[in-house]
């Protein structure tokens, strides 16, 4: 037995299996959120998709295993208080996602810094500072 949309065939069915799972149903607490992560000179630089995210609702820490990991919990609570007596209506909202983000050796990670702005949160890691090269050393052979 296969799950199948309202008023589907079992036909199409056969091949959602084969082509994708579009029978499943995505909520918006399921979805993760999209990332770009951008390599430049001196710095990572880590998008997030956050929109209408509050900055409070974010953390952002590097764990024991030196993982970035960025948690977005959201919960809103829309509900009309003006009408005198029971609720008529009374909707919550709750998302959450977890981002684990494995970091190079190359890193300063008491300077990273995240901000977030017109819905993506930023997060900057900067490289530590390459040593100069050393200049090579002529050893005679006697």
């Amino acid at each position: 037995m296969m799950p199948v949309k309202k008023g589907q065939s079992w036909l199409p069915v056969i091949f959602h299996d084969f082509f994708g799972n579009e029978w499943i149903e995505r909520t918006k607490s399921s979805s993760t959120p999209a990332v770009n992560i951008i390599e430049k000179d001196n710095e990572y630089e880590v998008q997030i998709a956050a929109p209408g995210v509050c900055k409070d609702d974010i953390s952002v820490h590097i764990n024991e295993d030196n993982y970035l990991v960025v948690t977005v919990e959201e919960k809103k609570e829309n509900d009309e208080k003006d009408k005198k007596g029971k609720f008529l209506r009374r909707e919550f909202s709750y998302s959450q996602f977890r981002q684990t983000l494995a970091l190079p050796d190359n890193i300063e990670p008491d300077k990273i810094e995240a901000t977030q702005k017109n819905g993506i949160l930023k997060v900057v890691i900067p490289k530590k500072a390459l040593p100069a090269p050393k200049e090579p050393k002529r050893i005679d052979v006697k």
